[in-house]
Parts: C-alpha cells; sequence; structure tokens
C-alpha cells in the first residue's frame, strides 16, 4: 500500500447563490496582470448552459482527458490528446487548443471619452476597445456569458450533455428550466491522474508530493500549450504577455499559513469545503480503468479510511506526518465523499480522479411535472426524483459518468435530512415518513443530524481542516540518504533534528 496525501475539496451545489464573489477574490488576487484577461481559475457556471470556455465539455473537438482502448483482454489508459508520435508530430501545432471564440476577445473602456466628450445632451459613454488590437468593437461574449440563463433555447439547448437524451427529457428540461437552474463553480480539480502533467513535452506541471497540489514550474514551460488542451476541464489558460500556462494553485502560500484558499474564504453561500484524504497511489491506474459505470465507486475505493489502524500504520511508513493524519481524521471531504456518499466527482469519465467533489443541489422537488406540463404536488417526496426540476440523467452525465445510482443515493440522503429536519422545526412531516425515508438513504438519526449541522452549521474550522504544509520533509523524503548525509555533513541540521 503506497499512501500518500492529498487536499481534496468539496462545493455543495444545493448551497450556491451564484453571486460570483469567488471569482472576484481570486481574479483580484492572481490574474489581474497583463495577459490574463481571458483567465478565470475560479469561474461559476449556469447548467444548463455552454460553460466556459464554450462547450469545453466536448471532447470530440478539445480531446481533453484520458480514454481507455482494449487491446485483447487487457485495458489500457492513454491520452485522448496523443500519444508519444502524435506529440511529436503536434509540437508546433495543436488543432484541439480552444481559439479566442470558445472565451473572448478581451476589451476594456474607452474611459478618456467621460472626460474628454464635448458639452452636448446626451450622457457621454465609454466605448469598449478590444485588448488585441486597440479598436472599437462589440462585445459578442464574456466569462459565463449565459449566467443566469439557464433553460433558455438560446444557451441551455447547446449544452452538450443534452446529447443522446431522450425528446422526452429535453422537454422535462426545458418546460422547468424556464423557471430555476443551478450554478456550478469551477477551479482546478488538481487531480491524482492529471491529464495535463502527461501531456507536457518539457515536464514543466508537476503534483507536489507533500499535499497533490499540481503547479506549472514557470522557469520550464515553453508554451507548447498541450497542457491546456489535454485538460478536459480546460482550467489552464495561456498567458499571451508572459508565454507561459498558469492555472489555479489552490491558494498553496495560504495554506502553508494555516489559511482555507481565496474563494473558499470568500464564498458567501458557505458551499465549499477543504481537507485532506489518504489515497493508495498504486491503485490510481486500475481505478481510471474501469468502465464508466464503475468509475464513482473505483475513485471512492482508492481513497482509504483514515481511522483504520492498517491505514494508519502504512500512512506512517510512507512518512505521511502524524499531523497529516490527524488532519484527514477530521476532513469533512472524507465525510462526504466516503462516509455519506454525497458528494461526486464531476465528470469522472475523463479518467483524472478529480479530487473536487460536489454534492448535487436538491432545488425543489415538491413541484412534480407532469407529461403534460401540468403542475402538481407530490405524494411521495421520492417519486418526484422522476420528474424533479432536471433529469436524474442530465446529472447523472455531469456526475457520474452516466450512471445514476451515484446520484440517486445522494439525492435520497439530502432528501432525507431535509425531511428529518423538518419533522423537527415544523412537525408537519409524520414520524413514520422520516423513519422512511431515512431508511431508504441508508441513514440513521445521528448521522442525519450530523450531515445537517456540516451542511448549514459547521464553523470556519469545520469547513476548513487546513493540513499542515510539511514541506521540508516531503523535500527530505525524496532525497537519498547519501544526499541527506552530504547536507548534514556541511552543517545543514535536517528537519526535526534538535542541537548543533
Amino acid at each position: 500500500m503506497n499512501v500518500r496525501s492529498q487536499v481534496a475539496t468539496v462545493f455543495h451545489l444545493d448551497k450556491c447563490i451564484g453571486c460570483h464573489t469567488c471569482s472576484v477574490a481570486c481574479k483580484n488576487i492572481w490574474t489581474d496582470r497583463r495577459g490574463t484577461e481571458t483567465m478565470w481559475w475560479n469561474n461559476v457556471e449556469t447548467r444548463p448552459g455552454t460553460g466556459y470556455p464554450t462547450r469545453w465539455e466536448d471532447q470530440d473537438k478539445f480531446k481533453g482527458g484520458w480514454e481507455v482502448s482494449a487491446q485483447g483482454t487487457t485495458r489500457k489508459l492513454r491520452l485522448r490528446l496523443q500519444d508519444r508520435a502524435r506529440a511529436l508530430g503536434n509540437i508546433f501545432f495543436n488543432p484541439a487548443l480552444p481559439g479566442m471564440d470558445e472565451y473572448y476577445e478581451p476589451w476594456t473602456y474607452r474611459y478618456d471619452d467621460l472626460f474628454t466628450a464635448p458639452p452636448g445632451d446626451d450622457q457621454p459613454t465609454a466605448r469598449p476597445i478590444s485588448l488585441v488590437d486597440g479598436r472599437p468593437m462589440e462585445v459578442e461574449a464574456g466569462p459565463n456569458w449565459d449566467d443566469d440563463l439557464g433553460g433558455s433555447p438560446v444557451y441551455a439547448a447547446r449544452d452538450p450533455l443534452l446529447e443522446g437524451m431522450s425528446e422526452a427529457e429535453r422537454q422535462q428540461l426545458f418546460e422547468i428550466g424556464r423557471l430555476v437552474y443551478f450554478y456550478v463553480p469551477r477551479i482546478c480539480n488538481h487531480c491524482l491522474n492529471p491529464a495535463c502533467l502527461a501531456a507536457c513535452p518539457s515536464g514543466a506541471i508537476y503534483k507536489r508530493a507533500e499535499d497533490g497540489i499540481v503547479l506549472v514550474n514557470q522557469d520550464r514551460c515553453r508554451a507548447w500549450r498541450m497542457c491546456i488542451s489535454a485538460c478536459p476541464y480546460k482550467k489552464v489558460y495561456y498567458n499571451w504577455s508572459a508565454g507561459k500556462s498558469e492555472k489555479c494553485i489552490l491558494c498553496y502560500p495560504r495554506q502553508e499559513t494555516g489559511q482555507a484558499p481565496a474563494c473558499f474564504h470568500a464564498c458567501v453561500g458557505r458551499i465549499r469545503y477543504l481537507g485532506v484524504l489518504l489515497y493508495d497511489a498504486d491503485q490510481i491506474e486500475d481505478a481510471a480503468k474501469v468502465p464508466d459505470a464503475e468509475l464513482v465507486d473505483a475513485q471512492r475505493a482508492a481513497i482509504l479510511d483514515p481511522a483504520d489502524p492498517g491505514v494508519i500504520a502504512a500512512a506512517r511508513g510512507c512518512g505521511v506526518p502524524e499531523a497529516v493524519i490527524s488532519a484527514a481524521q477530521n476532513s469533512p471531504v472524507h465525510r462526504f465523499v466516503c462516509q455519506w456518499k454525497m458528494a461526486l466527482p464531476l465528470h469522472p469519465e475523463y479518467r483524472t480522479l478529480p479530487m473536487l467533489f460536489y454534492v448535487p443541489p436538491l432545488l425543489p422537488v415538491v413541484g412534480a411535472t407532469q407529461p403534460s406540463g401540468a403542475y402538481q404536488l407530490a405524494e411521495d417526496l421520492f417519486s418526484s426524483l422522476e420528474y424533479a426540476r432536471l433529469p436524474i440523467q442530465f446529472m447523472a452525465r455531469l456526475l457520474a459518468a452516466g450512471n445514476e445510482e451515484p446520484v440517486r443515493a445522494a439525492y435520497k440522503k439530502l432528501m432525507a435530512v431535509r425531511l428529518f429536519k423538518r419533522a423537527q422545526a415544523v412537525g408537519d412531516v409524520l414520524e413514520q415518513q422520516v423513519v422512511q425515508a431515512l431508511a431508504a438513504a441508508d441513514l440513521d438519526e445521528p448521522t442525519a443530524e450530523a450531515v445537517y449541522r456540516l451542511t448549514a452549521l459547521s464553523t470556519y474550522q469545520e469547513r476548513f481542516a487546513v493540513p499542515p504544509m510539511a514541506r521540508e520533509q516531503a523535500i527530505e523524503a525524496t532525497e537519498s540518504p547519501m544526499a541527506r548525509k552530504q547536507k548534514a555533513g556541511f552543517g545543514f541540521r535536517r528537519p526535526g533534528r534538535r542541537g548543533p
């Protein structure tokens, strides 16, 4: 068992209000420089919709992530973008790279017009001008251009997740989509099997040993931009001014001082949770090779129980610091993902094993939509899943590679907790209904109370179990014994050693 630690996150979509405060916080800190105009390390998308960059989920076009090919009885994992031979042939030409149309032409405003306009009856305006060539332009696209337009025939109909859905499911989606929709905040997933890392010809992208954060070495980056195409979530961006690729760094300088990342700290809805997970690195390849329907369970199986004595012993043997093991035992992410099985990975079929998980949005489920288009009160709360605001198949394609069972299980838990607390607070739910709902969701009352408290009443420390960043120990663990002896011989003290 090759035990390693990974900083992981959970976003609770049932609490997101789409205010974009997270995006603004990130933009102000990291991407307000020249060349970063189209960089949104944190963006919030309205779903159903096209997302940002436009239709980023269309891997037939952008070739992101991994795919499995069968060779006889064996299953082989390979990059969708290219193999080594094609990488060499395409090193000066990347046909799968998103263009400006998929992002937007960056612009500013000619503010001088507000001060230099001649006197007149009309209010002067600042016309938009392109940051590319400086000419006046008509703004036709921008980040989250379809924000709050969920269900509209203009944007939602172009959602790649609708491909392959039946006409009845589409009708169900657009009937209710005109009334409500949901938001999906996205950052870099800091995957266990990152495709961006595997595709980089210069080896500039690496995964930190102590916490699993994926970073770009700016000194080694040669602007081949294969990482942008290979990332199926399109969370690597090109800085046209610096000539380097950049991406979310999960605010590791903040974490090294015990603080949560900026977007987490600024979140108004308190939808974000951060903690550390222990996983078995030897299971990564096998977990990524399983059929689509088994991907969620395989990823969960690779995550280890930090309270298991065998796992603790193996973690110590692999050099995982004691403080990190303790942090893993207090991780809210482990509870949502593995204990309660309510949080799911975004597009696990990309086989990158993302370490950002989502609790699906419950949203209005009392009003059921019938095939005739009429609304009626659902007699059984669970039956409303069939006529809920969004088809279960839509959520399954988003969060479970098309497998409806993990999504149904998560929804049943969410609905059971809601019934449980409604019975306590309002008293209009029969005790027998609560018992049946908890049994159907495989929950007991103490667990339901724990889910409620972590969802609605958690403190800052409970939401953000920031692990200690054992940077020195991690560096030492990667060095040979001879190198450590040489350091000690020149008078350098090894971390943890006392005395001269």
